[in-house]
């Protein structure tokens, strides 16, 4: 599979990054020993980069694979934290379960922030450069949504890599349009940031135009790697073949495990903590006050399912 370089890093990764989001508790929530076995054979496929995230969960999962396989892959993750003590526990956390000792990269978890990002989260900012500093980081990076955060990162000499959200029908970006977002990135190329791609379908809502979806991303300049997010030794190993380049792939639609999320009505308490997370204004609420997901803009995230306090939020 091909490799390349993220930036000025010198980190090197393949062009498939797994999203290790969809496989934890936050969406499909695949047991963790069962769980270690899909990232163990993407390990042994060839696949050497991980994505997840303090929010995640999925910190024993990746710990277990990389135990079963004997395989370090490069591995980001990200904190939501906005004060130093909390970024600092965060990437004590993170380095505990994951049982390493540094992590490659750790981004500033800020798909909805807006371009006071670096001030309104100055500590764990800060926090982030220290740990850099002592070597138990190797990249700072930002995850974002946003395409003026996105174009701001372009001038941040702190930033090592960029990890923006871009597909082909802008689905997400905030703030922009995919025009804007490309443009973002290709500013951070120029300044030598790394860079790789997250919700190039969508949360999996443009399946059904993988092919489109995929090759639009694949010629994004300036980017190393795509984020796919993956449930099953299937999907690694269709995901593995495309990314090789092999012609005449069936099956994708059969192989993937469509889903939505629903709000259980009858569990729900109208709290709106769902909405408060949600980073794309796709939860309203009904005349009664019930809480209910607008399917034609969730990018199936899973934060809602995560904030709910009566657990009513399910992929279905």
């Amino acid at each position: 599979m091909k490799k390349n370089i993220l930036g000025k890093t010198n980190i090197e990764v393949t062009e498939l990054c797994f999203g290790v989001l969809p496989i934890g508790p936050l969406q499909k929530n695949v047991p963790v020993e069962e769980a270690s076995e899909i990232l163990a054979d993407a390990l042994k496929k060839g696949i050497n980069f991980f994505d997840t995230a303090q929010m995640y969960k999925t910190y024993p999962h990746i710990r277990l694979a990389i135990e079963k396989t004997g395989i370090r892959p490069v591995i980001a993750s990200k904190s939501t934290a906005t004060t130093y003590e909390d970024m600092e526990t965060a990437i004590h956390e993170a380095l505990r379960e994951l049982d390493v000792p540094y992590i490659d990269i750790f981004h500033l978890h800020a798909a909805r922030a807006n371009t006071d990002v670096f001030e309104v989260r100055k500590g764990a900012f800060q926090c982030l450069l220290d740990y850099k500093k002592k070597g138990l980081i190797k990249a700072v990076g930002i995850a974002t949504h946003n395409a003026k955060v996105a174009k701001l990162v372009a001038e941040n000499n702190d930033i090592d890599i960029l990890f923006p959200l871009i597909n082909k029908d802008a689905r997400g970006i905030l703030e922009g349009t995919v025009q804007d977002m490309l443009q973002a990135i290709a500013l951070n190329a120029e300044k030598g940031k790394g860079i790789y791609l997250m919700k190039v379908l969508g949360g999996g809502t443009l399946i059904n135009d993988f092919h489109e979806s995929m090759t639009f991303a694949r010629e994004v300049q300036g980017s190393a790697a795509i984020a796919l997010g993956m449930v099953s030794h299937e999907e690694v190993e269709y995901n593995t073949r495309y990314f090789n380049n092999e012609k005449d792939l069936d099956g994708i639609l059969t192989i993937r495990n469509i889903k939505n999320p629903q709000v259980m009505q009858f569990m729900c308490i109208s709290c709106g903590r769902c909405k408060d997370v949600c980073h794309n204004d796709a939860i309203d609420f009904d005349e009664a006050g019930k809480a209910f997901i607008v399917l034609d803009k969730c990018m199936q995230c899973g934060y809602c399912m995560s904030a709910c306090p009566q657990f009513c939020i399910r992929m279905v």
